[in-house]
C-alpha cells in the first residue's frame, strides 16, 4: 500500500503536466492564427494601395477610441450576445436552431406591439415588451420544436425556412393598421414601418466617461452569467448536457428527450426574441420595426456562440469583438478603403479561430484511433 502513493502521486503529475503542456500548446496555436489572419488582413489592404496601419487605426477609433464610441459598441455587442447564450443552450442539448433573424425579428415585432398599442406605465410596458419578446422568439422556435418531435422534421431546415416566414410576417405587421403600420397622418406613407417607441417605453441610458450605453449590455452580461450558472451547476443543465452527448444514455437516465429538447428549443429562440425586443428599445431603426430591422445580428450572433464553443462566458469577448468590426466599420471611409473589407477581416478571423479546435479535435481523434488500434 505504501507503495502506491508515491505512483498514484507520480500519475497524477504527470497528467497534470500533460494538460499544461496541452494548454499551452492551444494558446500559440489561437497567437499564431490570429496573428496570421492579421497579416493577411494587413496584406490585402496593401494590395488595394491602402496603409494597413490607418485601417487598424480606423477600425480601433471607431471601435473604442474616438469619444462615445465603445458605448456603441457595447449597445451592438448585446443582441449579438443574447443570440449566441439562444444558440449556446440549444448546442448543448443537440439541437441547432439557426433561424435567430426570423426569431429576434418576431420579438422586436411583439416590443413594438405592446409599446405602441398598449397603454399603462412606460416601466411596466417596457418589462412586459421585453418579456413578450421572449415569448414570441420562443413560440417561433416552438413552431419549430414541434416539427421535430411530431414530424421528425430536422430543426436546421425548420428554423431556416421559418425565416423567410417571418420577414413575410413582418412586411404584413408594418404595413397594417391594426397590428403595427405608423397611423400618424403627418409620415410619409411611403415609410414602411411601425410607430417609433414613446420616450418612456424605452430602455435606461448610462453616461459614463463621455459614453452613452443603454442597459442592454447589463441585461445580456447577466443573462451571460444565468445561463452558465444553469448549464454547469444545476440539474436542469445536466440532464441537457446529457441529452445532448448521448440521447440514448440520456434516455436510459430518465431524461425526457421531447420535453428537454422542446425547453431547450423554446429558450434558444426566446433569447433571440430578447435580442430583438432589446435592440427595438434601445433605438435600433430609430426606435422602430422595419422590414429589415434585424440587420443581420442573428447571423453574428451564431458566429459568436461558433467561436465561443458554446461556452456562455467566453460569448462575452467574442460578441465585443464582432461589435467592435461592425461599429469600427463606420470610420472606413476616411481611410479610402471599401466597407466590405471588414467582411474579409471577420472571414478571416473566423477561420483562425476555427484552426485550433480543428487541430485538437484532429489530435484526439487520432490518439483514440490509435489506442483502439492497440487495444485490438
Amino acid at each position: 500500500m505504501t507503495d502506491l502513493k508515491p505512483r498514484r502521486v507520480m500519475v497524477e503529475r504527470f497528467h497534470l503536466t500533460d494538460r499544461g503542456r496541452s494548454g499551452i500548446e492551444m494558446v500559440l496555436l489561437y497567437v499564431l492564427s490570429i496573428g496570421g489572419a492579421i497579416l493577411l488582413s494587413g496584406a490585402l489592404v496593401a494590395v488595394t494601395g491602402n496603409s494597413w496601419s490607418a485601417v487598424f487605426g480606423a477600425l480601433m477609433d471607431g471601435a473604442f477610441l474616438a469619444p462615445g464610441r465603445w458605448g456603441d459598441t457595447l449597445v451592438v455587442a448585446a443582441p449579438m450576445l443574447l443570440v449566441a447564450l439562444g444558440m449556446v443552450i440549444g448546442v448543448k442539448a443537440g439541437f441547432f436552431n439557426i433561424g435567430q433573424e426570423g426569431q429576434l425579428l418576431m420579438g422586436a415585432m411583439a416590443m413594438g406591439w405592446v409599446g405602441t398599442r398598449w397603454g399603462g406605465p412606460g416601466p411596466v410596458l417596457l418589462m412586459l415588451g421585453l418579456l413578450l419578446g421572449l415569448v414570441a422568439g420562443g413560440a417561433w422556435s416552438g413552431i419549430a420544436a414541434v416539427m421535430r418531435f411530431r414530424r421528425g422534421v430536422p430543426e436546421v431546415i425548420s428554423t431556416l425556412l421559418l425565416v423567410f416566414i417571418a420577414l413575410q410576417v413582418g412586411g404584413f405587421a408594418v404595413t397594417t393598421d391594426w397590428l403595427l403600420r405608423d397611423l400618424d397622418a403627418n409620415r410619409p406613407s411611403r415609410a414602411v414601418a411601425s410607430a417609433a417607441l414613446p420616450e418612456n417605453i424605452r430602455l435606461p441610458v448610462i453616461r459614463i466617461f463621455g459614453n452613452e450605453f443603454n442597459i442592454g449590455f447589463l441585461i445580456a452580461f447577466v443573462m451571460a452569467l444565468v445561463v452558465a450558472f444553469l448549464l454547469v451547476r444545476t440539474v436542469w443543465g445536466f440532464r441537457l448536457r446529457v441529452l445532448g452527448h448521448n440521447p440514448n444514455v440520456a434516455q436510459k437516465t430518465g431524461v425526457a428527450a421531447t420535453r428537454m429538447g422542446s425547453a431547450a428549443l423554446f429558450l434558444s429562440g426566446g433569447l433571440a426574441g430578447l435580442a430583438g425586443a432589446v435592440m427595438l428599445a434601445g433605438g435600433a431603426s430609430g426606435f422602430r420595426v422595419t422590414t429589415g430591422f434585424s440587420q443581420n445580428i442573428g447571423w453574428q450572433g451564431l458566429l459568436v456562440a461558433l467561436l465561443a464553443r458554446s461556452r456562455p462566458l467566453v460569448a462575452i469577448p467574442m460578441a465585443i469583438l464582432f461589435a467592435a468590426l461592425r461599429t469600427g466599420s463606420g470610420f472606413l471611409a476616411a481611410t479610402g478603403v471599401d466597407r466590405k473589407i471588414v467582411d474579409v477581416v471577420q472571414a478571416l478571423l473566423v477561420l483562425a479561430l476555427l484552426i485550433p479546435p480543428a487541430i485538437q479535435f484532429i489530435r484526439q481523434r487520432r490518439k483514440a484511433l490509435a489506442q483502439a488500434a492497440e487495444e485490438a
